[in-house]
């Protein structure tokens, strides 16, 4: 049993002891060392702000195996994040393996880190999926799976992990000893990031069309599935996660997924989040019920949160479309 330090008294060493951070690069003052702090180990973290992407580089040796827990609190995490890890194991991800992690609501996460090894890894941030959304047009073919888990946030936030390409390890390599400074380094960092973001997206893909091809799903699957969506509109307020709807139901997590892909045209938590959507339509037509009200009827705690998924769905907020509606 490790070390264990929660998120928020992990973080509020690295801020106290970098009090007085310098940037790493004197022509940017986006690109920032912070040390390891000295009861922790050796070593540090440098963040490099780009366009739309995070940057940050690791390379540090933790004297005791430690354990981050951020347990305390449920935590929407929105940013989209590829990770690759040269050296150490951070987080169940070994030494030459890479992972990537989807945007949602995460519950009872603790990070597990190695001691006395040296960690070298790289992580990749994007802020919001902006960025990727600005490639897709209708002309370039996408698995729909593989675009739902990089663009779209889930309650059922994706994690995967996979083996780090010969091609990743080289623009790794080239990342961590970059020899440019000022514009061209940002220039040539972004170009890196973004090459091991294509190549992350092109292991995707195929990973997931290999594991298609191995599954057929039968007609008592298939009235598996449509038991499951029967579930998912009876519970619009309080949903089963994807797991237990699995069990639910009788299949397996990702044959779930696939057959609601295969049979609905979308996945569980896009077909559940258009029946909210499409309950909370009809509730502000014929209801007198507050927007308040009927986020929390159609399972929405945030009202902000309601409003966001409303205003994806239907182009305006719902409080703009009650007044139209009632006009």
């Amino acid at each position: 049993m490790g070390h264990c330090i929660s998120l928020a008294d992990y973080q509020e060493l690295w801020t106290k002891y970098n009090q007085n951070a310098k940037p790493a690069d004197l022509s940017d003052p986006n690109d920032i060392i912070n040390m390891c702090p000295k009861q922790l180990g050796h070593g540090y973290e440098r963040w490099i702000e780009l366009r739309d992407i995070s940057l940050l580089i690791i390379d540090a040796e933790f004297y005791d195996d430690l354990i981050i827990d951020s347990t305390s609190e449920e935590n929407f995490i929105g940013c989209l994040e590829f990770g690759f890890h040269l050296l150490g194991c951070w987080n169940a991800t070994d030494s030459g393996k890479n992972f990537f992690l989807g945007s949602g609501i995460y519950k009872d996460s603790k990070v597990e880190v190695l001691g006395n090894k040296r960690l070298l890894k790289v992580d990749i941030h994007l802020e919001s999926p902006e960025l990727l959304n600005s490639f897709i047009t209708s002309d370039i073919p996408i698995s729909p799976i593989t675009l739902q888990r990089v663009i779209e946030p889930s309650e059922e936030p994706y994690r995967q992990i996979s083996l780090t390409t010969p091609e990743m390890r080289v623009a790794l390599e080239q990342i961590i000893n970059c020899p440019f400074t000022g514009l061209t380094k940002k220039i040539y960092l972004e170009s890196k990031c973004l090459e091991l973001i294509a190549l992350k997206i092109e292991q995707l893909t195929n990973l997931e069309k290999n594991y298609t091809k191995a599954i057929v799903l039968k007609r008592d699957d298939i009235a598996r599935v449509h038991y499951a969506k029967e579930i998912l509109t009876q519970n619009l307020d309080s949903p089963p996660s994807l797991l237990e709807l699995a069990r639910k139901v009788g299949l397996n997590d990702y044959k779930l997924k696939l057959g609601f892909r295969q049979v609905l045209g979308t996945t569980a938590f896009g077909y559940l989040q258009q029946q909210r959507m499409e309950k909370a339509r009809k509730l502000l037509l014929e209801s007198k019920m507050s927007v308040k009200q009927i986020a929390r009827t159609v399972g929405y705690a945030n009202q902000s949160r309601f409003a966001a998924a409303f205003r994806k769905q239907f182009g305006m907020n719902p409080k703009s479309y009650d007044l139209l509606i009632k006009a």
